[in-house]
């Protein structure tokens, strides 16, 4: 996003608490008479194995911890439930998913479950241009401000992540996704497990974190195979600097019941509830003037409410804007509600159909005190929030046919998604002696409204494709998608007093494209040797945000005029993906070499004019992107009990145009995108002996340019981390007990993580990113039952 200089713009999120989805509640009671019935109580039952699908990542094996996507006519590497286990217990996912080629992931906490604060990117793509799903099921665009899905860690916890599959070039054609134009991420939850038990986890560590973790399998319930577990994981944690903390509850549970002799039923349900205080946005000159440990003054009210009035006690004089260097917290609640029920089963030989229903609820808001809105009470702050709701429903349904030497393979997804979000200011209190305040509590009696919208979009997707085996070592794909969607937008409150006087935008806009075509090849040519390319054209939904927010380029966010350009003539981002590679699969190697090329078209770009503090903005086409890089990835196993892991990767990803800007010309044509780096290596070395298990990794970042000009870049970095994990065994009742002990920063770097979460300036320094944390130290004990 390219945009002038303004004050930090902090996170905005939801609303009202909504009650939990019908499908969310009711979809397991509702099945339950089903799976209870005599008949299929009567059948001998049995789950029958999934086939393999082309194009998937075969199983890993035990011992590895990446696993490359053999057969597969794509790039695809995945992440084992053995690389989720030995990170900290409660690392998000997509954090161990930044040891992936190609892959860079950032926060400013160690486990990567901070939201405002993460950031993916894929070979340049950021996390808003990716596709995510669970279980098939869409987990929408990833952005903090999600419309239309929500986070990994608030739809499952790691414990139950069986696997991430991420294709980092494009997804295969039926990813449920509006925003895949740079790769997609799988992940699948795990299954319950046969025999009756249970697990419980605690961890302790820096900044008083308290996590405790507790899974309860049922078991084989009776002769046709019915099983279930639930889960619980409470977290509790201080920031590692300044005031406030993180809570969490989250609660899962899943549903496996076989029907027949080769179909399945699955129910999943999922409950999140997070509570963040935000770290302080940095710059450049406020590192260099204020230091590493700047941050928001929370619970120190009496010190905002004074900066707020232009006094300044704790040297932010310094800086170049001491006022945008001073406030007091943001923070962030979030409730979701994830529920689906799927049924897999063969039709007729050779026949396989799978469909799947889904319902996900989520509502909250997030906060922001600020010094340039005062309150009418006289305080010289007020609690800026953003209120979000979504309520989302809809269906997957494929069919597979394998007839001969030809795998047919097609199918629709439908969804039906309500975003509702608006922006309230509420007052700050009056200092008084002794004074503090939470601002996530503050939200009840709003002074000024400026604006509300009720967005509803209706997304429509089929796709078919033809695996072809030409012979028992060549295997040609070729398939298209169709996408349509639609979405509209009605205004339910402005006030152009705070809009910089102006009215908002609001209307209708489609987003389609009926052939969206994926071609594909792997010719084994030799035994443990394979090549694999991949050609595939993509198209991004419109992003939905409110008016001026500036958080990402969303046709909504121009003014009521503006919006009227946009509809005349506005096209959606597109693009063509060319990928290449070798792969060699060996019981000492595995290795993998990508070449890659992306054709990035119909850019769309927030162009903002008028004053800094309440721009108005336009989103325009401004060209594109042209992208080139090459990967390489190897695990070697040396020796027994050992693996070596290593991935090298190179990107540059340049901007084809130069844009005009009511600044007049800006030369961007031939700049280095901002925020991703050129050069990665990662490397991790794994050790497990019988109850013993050690592991070190670290991650090579190169320069990333802060500005679009390439005139500001942070320094390039490494951080290291270390794991380590003992068990015991069995002892009486408890089971596979277990030590473990992870150090994260094991050098204890100093380092930026996150950038451009407020956007990018074109010239010079910003308020838009993130430091790293510290050297941390974290101890888990666990024992099964």
């Amino acid at each position: 996003m390219l945009m002038p200089h303004r004050p930090c713009v902090l996170p905005e999120g939801s609303s009202r608490m909504r009650a939990p989805l019908f499908p969310a509640i009711l979809a397991p009671a509702l099945l339950m008479p089903v799976l209870s019935t005599p008949v299929l109580a009567q059948a001998s039952l049995q789950p029958v194995p999934a086939k393999p699908v082309a194009g998937k990542a075969a199983p890993a094996p035990a011992e590895t911890v990446n696993v490359y996507g053999q057969g597969s006519t794509r790039q695809l590497t995945s992440v084992t439930s053995k690389a989720l286990r030995e990170a900290a217990p409660g690392t998000s996912p997509e954090k161990v998913l930044a040891q992936l080629p190609g892959v860079m992931f950032q926060s400013a906490d160690p486990f990567g479950a901070y939201e405002w604060s993460e950031s993916l990117y894929i070979r340049g793509f950021s996390q808003t241009q990716l596709g995510f799903t669970l279980d098939d099921v869409p987990l929408g665009d990833q952005q903090f401000d999600n419309y239309n899905g929500l986070s990994i860690t608030r739809a499952i916890t790691t414990d139950n992540v069986a696997r991430a599959d991420v294709s980092q070039g494009a997804g295969s054609l039926d990813i449920a996704s509006t925003s895949n134009l740079g790769g997609a991420v799988q992940y699948t939850s795990t299954d319950p497990k046969d025999q009756y038990g249970g697990l419980y986890e605690q961890t302790f560590g820096s900044n008083s974190t308290y996590r405790e973790f507790i899974r309860l399998d049922s078991g084989d319930l009776n002769p046709t195979g019915t099983k279930f577990f639930v889960s619980y994981a409470r977290v509790d944690l201080d920031k590692w600097k300044g005031g406030g903390g993180n809570d969490s509850d989250q609660v899962n549970a899943k549903l496996v019941q076989p029907v027949g002799a080769y179909g399945t039923v699955k129910v999943y349900f999922d409950y999140s509830r997070t509570h963040q205080f935000d770290y302080q946005d940095e710059s450049l000159n406020y590192i260099q003037t204020l230091g590493y440990h700047l941050d928001n003054f929370y619970p120190n009210y009496p010190a905002a409410y004074r900066a707020a009035e232009g006094i300044f006690a704790n040297g932010e004089t310094k800086s170049n804007d001491p006022l945008d260097a001073s406030y007091y917290a943001g923070t962030a609640k979030r409730q979701d509600f994830l529920s689906y029920a799927s049924y897999q089963t063969e039709l007729a030989p050779e026949l396989d159909w799978k469909s799947t229903i889904y319902g996900h609820g989520d509502s909250g808001y997030s906060t922001w005190t600020t010094p340039y809105t005062p309150s009418p009470n006289g305080a010289p702050l007020s609690v800026r929030s953003m209120n979000d709701s979504i309520e989302r429903y809809g269906f997957l349904s494929s069919l597979e046919w394998t007839h001969g030497r030809n795998t047919l393979e097609g199918g629709i997804w439908y969804e039906n998604d309500q975003f509702d979000q608006s922006r309230i200011f509420s007052e700050a209190p009056l200092l008084t002696p002794g004074v503090t305040f939470d601002p996530s509590e503050t939200l009840n009696n709003p002074f000024a409204q400026p604006w509300g919208y009720v967005f509803n979009t209706d997304t429509v997707q089929t796709h078919i494709q033809d695996s072809y085996r030409v012979t028992d070592h060549l295997t040609l794909r070729a398939g298209f998608r169709s996408l349509l969607i639609h979405t509209g937008s009605t205004v339910t409150a402005q006030d152009p007093a705070y809009n910089g006087g102006n009215q908002v935008g609001s209307g209708a806009l489609d987003a389609n494209n009926a052939f969206l075509p994926q071609f594909g090849m792997n010719w084994r040519f030799a035994p443990h040797n394979e090549i694999y390319a991949d050609i595939s054209h993509n198209m991004r939904g419109y992003p939905e945000d409110g008016y001026s927010t500036n958080a990402s380029n969303s046709p909504w966010s121009a003014n009521e005029a503006a919006f009227r350009q946009i509809q005349q003539n506005l096209k959606p981002e597109t693009n063509w993906v060319y990928e290449a590679g070798y792969r060699l699969t060996t019981k000492r190697f595995v290795g993998l070499l990508t070449y890659y090329h992306v054709d990035f078209k119909n850019r769309l770009q927030i162009i903002s004019t008028g004053p800094v503090i309440a721009p108005t903005t336009l989103v325009e086409n401004v060209g594109g992107v042209t992208s080139n890089g090459i990967e390489a990835s190897a695990t070697l196993f040396p020796i027994r009990h050992v693996a070596f892991y290593n991935s090298i990767s190179f990107n540059r990803s340049i901007y084809d145009n130069d844009i005009v800007t009511s600044g007049g010309l800006e030369p961007l044509k031939g700049k280095v995108i901002p925020n991703y780096p050129s050069l990665m290596y990662k490397t991790s070395l794994d050790w497990t002996d019988g109850p013993y298990n050690a592991h070190i990794d670290g991650n090579y970042l190169s320069h990333r340019y802060l500005s679009y000009l390439n005139d500001t870049s942070v320094p390039n970095y490494f951080i290291a981390n270390l794991g380590a994990r003992y068990t015991l065994g069995d002892h009486g009742p408890l089971k596979a007990v277990s030590f473990s002990f992870n150090v994260y920063n094991l050098l204890n770097h100093k380092y930026i993580a996150t950038m451009g979460e407020n956007g990018n300036p074109f010239s010079g320094d910003y308020q838009s990113f993130l430091v790293g944390a510290p050297r941390q130290f974290f101890g888990s004990v666990t024992a099964g039952f």
